[in-house]
């Protein structure tokens, strides 16, 4: 759990909004991630090693492309921000010693990319991983799209 908060507040600068101590000695905790919202972990003293390849991305995604997951696992979670500072944030985070890749234009297209940001792009983001292997993202909606 440590190594999680330090993470997600140091890093990723987001807020230790609170944390549960749950009956069996594990933890809930809740960070802000603005708009009302909230990321939530939970941490178990008993809990199994994590299971790269089945639960979550494995943790050489970024050298083989391999980022299949087993169904109704987390693939990998998106955090929106502004399009002005996506390569800011991208910088940041490479000065403070995190993996990143390059930043990706996603249209529809057979490859779901694009070289430069043009008339198909519908996101451009770019992803990294936390300390634990979750992927993250770090994506810029180009094309506004009504959700439910």
């Amino acid at each position: 759990m440590e190594r999680t908060v330090d993470f997600y507040t140091q890093t990723l600068g987001l807020n230790l909004i609170k944390k549960i101590a749950l009956p069996d000695g594990g933890q809930h905790f809740f960070f802000d991630i603005g708009n009302g919202d909230a990321l939530a972990f939970f941490w178990f003293p008993q809990a199994p090693e994590a299971s790269p390849g089945i639960a979550s991305v494995r943790p050489d995604a970024f050298q083989t492309g391999n980022i299949v997951t087993a169904h109704a696992s987390l693939n990998h979670l998106a955090f929106n921000v502004p399009v002005e500072k996506l390569e800011e944030y991208r910088e940041k985070l490479l000065e403070k010693g995190v993996q990143v890749t390059p930043i990706l234009h996603h249209a529809d297209v057979p490859s779901g990319y694009v070289p430069e940001r043009d008339e198909s792009t519908f996101i451009s983001s770019f992803y990294f991983f936390d300390p634990d292997g979750i992927l993250l993202e770090f994506a810029a909606n180009i094309v506004k799209a009504n959700c439910l």
